[in-house]
């Protein structure tokens, strides 16, 4: 599905006049520098050396309350942008936006574009949330595509697209979804910020190319799995962030924007980490959809790729994807009899401590707001489903 959108960013050199348009490099040069929105090696880094994680602020701020002014109409806004004249797609998009749960996404970019010193009435704000509706149309899509590709029957408790609408209904209403966030992307009349929100789109393809091509070798090793990761789920919230100080006038490369970026970067890649822990410790009832689901579906998550550090018979089990009668007994009782699952909420921890360090350099003067981003730290840490 997004390889639909991606693939408008491969445009033949020859067109007339595509490479001068305000000032964009030749595309061939362009997109070599696009090829990756990371450096692998910017996601690899030596827990040992980072001192345990300070808790949460006394005073308990909220996120959600407090951007639930803004948070509130964007629900119903994304339901208008979504309008379209074909019923079916109408239903399917307003079905997905019903069932979704805190909206995560648009909260860290409210938060963030606030600490970012953006006043709440100010036009460029209005452009933040309208990023932030854009960011949640390209996460939307993304979750309705992945329940296709990975044959998933429930979505946070309740029937995915795919089996209300099948699999055809659900694909093209990930399309349009994408299609409504990229006309709207344009919208926005920053160029930059269209590059940073179309190598989202690259990267997710990217991470599920990763994850479905994977060799047997690549499923072992930490690197692949983190930037898989990172590409299917940090890119959007790593790059959202990253737009979002661009729409203030910061030059993408200005030490401001790369304090958003690399929140939004060290958030996204915690939070999936968390998600994958629960995987083994959260009930199906907790979870909405069956526990060990990444296994059954054949992918090491941390939990597992740090118990065969461990346990290395366990290597055969990975790099055969769970293949095998008993392999996901075997695996599971590798991970509880290992050290896994504390290292993997370490690693979160410490992600979570890379991201905080960035809300320094951010120059918004309301305390809350920062007190909020901390507080959103520590509630992924103890999701519980």
């Amino acid at each position: 599905g997004a390889m639909v959108l991606c693939a408008l960013r491969w445009i033949r050199p020859g067109r007339a006049g595509l490479g001068r348009i305000v000032g964009l490099r030749p595309f061939s040069s362009s997109l070599r520098d696009l090829q990756r929105s990371i450096d692998p090696a910017h996601l690899q880094f030596d827990v040992a050396l980072f001192p345990p994680l300070e808790p949460p602020p006394s005073t308990r701020v909220d996120p959600f309350n407090l951007v639930e002014p803004d948070l509130r109409p964007l629900a119903d806004s994304l339901k208008d942008l979504v309008g379209v004249d074909h019923p079916v797609l109408n239903k399917v998009a307003r079905h997905f936006f019903d069932m979704q749960g805190k909206r995560f996404r648009p909260t860290i970019l409210l938060l963030v574009s606030q600490a970012l010193g953006t006043p709440r009435d100010s036009p460029v704000f209005s452009a933040q949330k309208r990023l932030a509706e854009i960011a949640e149309m390209i996460h939307t899509a993304s979750l309705i595509h992945d329940d296709v590709i990975d044959v998933s029957d429930m979505r946070r408790g309740a029937r995915s697209v795919h089996k209300i609408f099948g699999n055809k209904v659900a694909v093209l209403a990930g399309d349009f979804l994408l299609a409504r966030a990229s006309v709207l992307l344009a919208r926005l009349g920053d160029v930059k910020v269209v590059e940073l929100m179309a190598t989202v789109l690259e990267d997710m393809v990217h991470g599920e190319m990763m994850q479905a091509r994977a060799e047997p070798e690549d499923l072992v090793t930490f690197e692949h799995y983190t930037l898989k990761n990172y590409l299917k789920t940090g890119s959007l919230i790593s790059l959202s962030c990253h737009s979002a100080a661009v729409l203030t006038g910061a030059p993408h490369d200005s030490a401001l924007a790369v304090s958003a970026r690399d929140y939004g970067r060290h958030f996204g890649v915690a939070y999936q980490l968390v998600d994958d822990l629960l995987d083994f410790t959260a009930s199906e009832e907790q979870l909405g959809k069956p526990a060990l689901a990444d296994m059954a579906n054949g992918l090491a998550t941390a939990p597992a790729l740090f118990a065969a550090r461990e346990f290395p018979e366990m290597n055969n089990i990975i790099q055969r994807r769970f293949s095998q009668e008993k392999d996901l007994e075997a695996a599971y009782d590798y991970v509880q009899r290992s050290d896994g699952i504390a290292k993997s909420r370490r690693l979160a921890e410490v992600h979570m401590q890379l991201a905080l360090q960035n809300l320094h350099i951010m120059p918004g003067t309301d305390q809350q707001v920062k007190g909020a981003l901390v507080q959103l730290c520590h509630d992924v840490l103890n999701r519980r489903a």
